[in-house]
């Protein structure tokens, strides 16, 4: 199984189209959705709220076909499928404000945010991952150095293993913040940054894309 994510940066064009059509993934955690985004083959589900008029906080795309799930958190999307559940997420940033994460500090907006989301969530069979605004090693440009620490009691809890750890940001000297995550039960093959530019080596969102190939048991 191979498995991505992207923060789509809210746009979409041929050119995003290709990229992700190159990874040959069977599921796509999808961040920043604007909402024509389509990929011929795959099936979709967005999260019912919004960041702004036309673009969704995250979504789910699969080869196979999915059942939709109530989303777990507002900026949120979860889908059950090939014997998984797939949960894209987008997590607190330093700067998000209120809405929908609540009063508070960076650390609390998080923790609140994986309380909810985990309230939802299955422990066992759960592939999640998306643009949780944390890096898990190194400086903390984004999040916070507690949302870092709660999310990696959450990973521990729900016996889910990073496979983008380590991996590089598009900003030299910073590790990413978009992640994918997957049971500990299951062998990571092959772990990759996908360099999101087009042809002309213009940028196409201020997000790398990772992919994973996965071996479950």
């Amino acid at each position: 199984m191979r498995v991505g994510t992207w923060n789509l940066e809210g746009r979409w064009s041929q050119d995003h189209l290709a990229l992700l059509a190159a990874q040959e993934c069977d599921v796509w955690l999808l961040t920043e959705v604007r909402d024509d985004t389509s990929l011929p083959g795959f099936e979709s589900h967005l999260t019912t709220a919004k960041m702004s008029e036309r673009k969704h906080w995250a979504a789910v795309f699969s080869r196979s076909q999915i059942q939709p799930l109530p989303d777990p958190h507002p900026a949120s999307a979860a889908a059950v499928g090939m014997g998984l559940v797939s949960c894209s997420s987008i997590l607190p940033w330093r700067t998000c404000g209120t809405v929908p994460w609540g009063e508070g500090t960076t650390t609390e907006k998080t923790s609140r945010a994986l309380e909810q989301l985990m309230a939802a969530l299955p422990v066992g069979g759960l592939v999640w991952g998306g643009d949780w605004n944390h890096a898990m090693e190194g400086s903390e440009y984004a999040g916070s150095l507690g949302g870092r620490a709660a999310i990696k009691n959450v990973l521990a809890d729900r016996h889910l293993q990073l496979a983008t750890n380590g991996l590089p940001h598009c900003i030299p000297g910073l590790f990413t913040i978009d992640h994918l995550a997957v049971p500990k039960s299951a062998q990571i093959v092959d772990v990759t940054r996908i360099v999101a530019e087009d042809l002309r080596g213009d940028r196409l969102s201020d997000h790398d894309a990772y992919a994973a190939e996965i071996a479950l048991t």
